[in-house]
C-alpha cells in the first residue's frame, strides 16, 4: 500500500501522512491539482468526493462533498494559502454546510502537501496542523487516520495509465477491512455502454450469468432511488446446483457513474450487503469498481469462499463480448 506512515503528535498538534509512489513527482502534483483526478481518491472507499469548484490560486477556494452509500454528505472547503508549482501547496480545510459556511463547533485545519522525487518515484508528505488538542482529538475520533489511509491508498490506480494498471489482470478482489471488499475489473468499452449493461434488463440477461451452464430467469430492475430489483438464475443441468436469486433496493443513483444497492439472497434470512458500483472511463476502457459492505467478517469470508470472484470474472468476460457485438 502507498501509505507508509501516518502519525499524530499531541505536542505539536499535528497529523502527518507519508506515502511513496512509483510515479514521478510531477505526476503526483497533477493528481492533487486536477479536481477530476482528485475526486478519484480524496474520499475514502464508499465516500467518494465531488469538487463543485476548484479555483487553484492563492486566495482561491475549492468546495467538495463526500457522499456515503446511503446518500449522506460530508462537505468541506479549502482556501489556498500557498502554491509552489509542482512541489507543494497549503490550504485551510474547514467543515462546511450546504450553504458553504463553516459549521460552528467543527475545527478548521491548516494542511500542507509536499511532493518530492525519490529513487523509486515520488513521496507525498501531508501535515495537518490543529489549533488545539481538543480539535486534534475530535478529528481523530471521527476516523481521520483510517479514512486518510484508505483514501490515499487509492492513488496508485489514479497515477498509472488505466490500461497498464488493470488490463489483462481480470477480476481482482481486495480485502479493505473485516466488513469491506473492493472488486475491480477493467472492461474494454465506453462507460455509457457499461452503464447500460448494468441497468437495462435486455442487456443484463446476456452477460450476468456467472459460470457457463446457467441462465437468468428473472431480471427486474428499477434503477431509481427507492426502486426495487430482483434477479434469479437456474442451471441448465440440475447437477450444477439449485436455482437462486437476489433482491434489493436502489439507495443512490448518479447516472453513468455510480449506483448503490442493497443485496439480499431471496428466500433466506441472511443479512443484506451494500454494493457500491462506480464506473470510470479512460482511453476507451472502463474500470468497474464494486465496494461491498458485509455485516461482519464471517459473512464476508463465507461469501468469498463460494468462488464469487471467479463467477464475476466469467460474467465480465462475457460482458466484453456483448459490448463488442
Amino acid at each position: 500500500m502507498p501509505v507508509t506512515d501516518i502519525t499524530t503528535d499531541a505536542e505539536t498538534l499535528t497529523m502527518t501522512l507519508v506515502g511513496d509512489f512509483d510515479a514521478p513527482a510531477p505526476r503526483l502534483w497533477r493528481a492533487f491539482t486536477d479536481p477530476r483526478q482528485l475526486e478519484r481518491f480524496w474520499g475514502p472507499p464508499g465516500w467518494p468526493a465531488t469538487f463543485s469548484c476548484f479555483d487553484f490560486e492563492v486566495g482561491g477556494r475549492a468546495d467538495y462533498a463526500m457522499t456515503s452509500p446511503q446518500g449522506e454528505s460530508s462537505r468541506g472547503a479549502w482556501e489556498f494559502l500557498r502554491i509552489d508549482p509542482e512541489s507543494g501547496f497549503e490550504v485551510l480545510d474547514a467543515f462546511v454546510g450546504e450553504d458553504g459556511e463553516r459549521i460552528e463547533g467543527m475545527p478548521a485545519m491548516r494542511m500542507t502537501f509536499s511532493f518530492e522525487g525519490t529513487d523509486s518515484g515520488s513521496r507525498l508528505t501531508s501535515v495537518t496542523y490543529f489549533t488545539s488538542a481538543e480539535a486534534l482529538e475530535q478529528v481523530v475520533a471521527m476516523g481521520a487516520v483510517e479514512g486518510s489511509t484508505l483514501a490515499i491508498n487509492q492513488l496508485d490506480a489514479v497515477l498509472a495509465d488505466l490500461r497498464d494498471y488493470a488490463q489483462g489482470k481480470g477480476t481482482r478482489t481486495e480485502l479493505l477491512s473485516d466488513q469491506h471488499v473492493r472488486i475491480t475489473r477493467l472492461v474494454d468499452g465506453p462507460r455509457v455502454l457499461v452503464w447500460r449493461a448494468h441497468t437495462e434488463p435486455e442487456l443484463m440477461r446476456q452477460w450476468l450469468l456467472g459460470p457457463d451452464g446457467w441462465r437468468m430467469t428473472v431480471c427486474e430492475i428499477d434503477p431509481t432511488p427507492g426502486g426495487r430489483y430482483r434477479y434469479a438464475w437456474a442451471p441448465d443441468d440440475e447437477a450444477l446446483g439449485e436455482p437462486f436469486g437476489f433482491d434489493g433496493e436502489t439507495l443512490l443513483i448518479e447516472p453513468v457513474q455510480r449506483m448503490v444497492t442493497t443485496e439480499h439472497m431471496t428466500g433466506t434470512d441472511y443479512p443484506p450487503t451494500t454494493n457500491d458500483l462506480s464506473l470510470y472511463e479512460e482511453d476507451g476502457v472502463t474500470l468497474v469498481t464494486t465496494l461491498i459492505e458485509y455485516p461482519d467478517k464471517e459473512t464476508r469470508d463465507l461469501v468469498l469462499a463460494t468462488g464469487m470472484t471467479d463467477g464475476m470474472e466469467t460474467s465480465y468476460a462475457r460482458l466484453e463480448r456483448v459490448l463488442i457485438a
